[in-house]
C-alpha cells in the first residue's frame, strides 16, 4: 500500500469522525493531481453529499449521491484496499432516506430531516 497519499489514508480518519468538509478538502488534493482517477472523484462526490445534507441542500445531496455511484460502480468490488460493494450500499441507504419532496431547508431545520446511517469506512488488506 506504499502507493497511497497521505491525503488518501487521512481522509479516512476524517470520514469516520463526521468531517466531511475536510475529507472532501482532502480528496480533492488527490484528484487534482489526477482528474482521470474517478474512484477518488466518486468518493469526493459522496463526501460532498454528506456534507451538503448536514447543510439542509437535499437536492444537492441526492443528485452528487447518484453521480457518486456511476463514478465507484466500475470499481466494485474492491478497489484500493476499499469494499466498494460496502460503499455503494451506504450509497442506496442515504438515497433511500433522503426526502424527494424536498430540494432544500433551512440549516436550521436540517436537523429535522432523517437522520442517514452512520457509516465507517475502513481500508482492508
Amino acid at each position: 500500500m506504499d502507493f497511497f497519499s497521505q491525503e488518501y489514508y487521512e481522509f479516512f480518519v476524517v470520514f469516520n469522525e463526521g468531517d466531511y468538509y475536510t475529507g472532501h478538502d482532502l480528496l480533492e488534493a488527490i484528484w487534482l493531481t489526477d482528474r482521470s482517477n474517478l474512484f477518488i472523484k466518486g468518493l469526493l462526490q459522496m463526501t460532498v453529499a454528506l456534507y451538503h445534507y448536514e447543510y439542509g441542500n437535499v437536492k444537492g445531496a441526492r443528485e452528487m449521491m447518484k453521480v457518486a455511484k456511476v463514478y465507484l460502480d466500475p470499481y466494485t468490488p474492491r478497489f484500493w484496499n476499499l469494499n466498494v460493494e460496502e460503499v455503494l450500499h451506504f450509497i442506496d441507504q442515504c438515497l433511500d432516506l433522503m426526502p424527494l419532496d424536498i430540494d432544500r431547508v433551512p440549516f436550521t431545520a436540517a436537523k429535522n430531516l432523517p437522520a442517514l446511517p452512520t457509516y465507517f469506512m475502513n481500508l482492508e488488506e
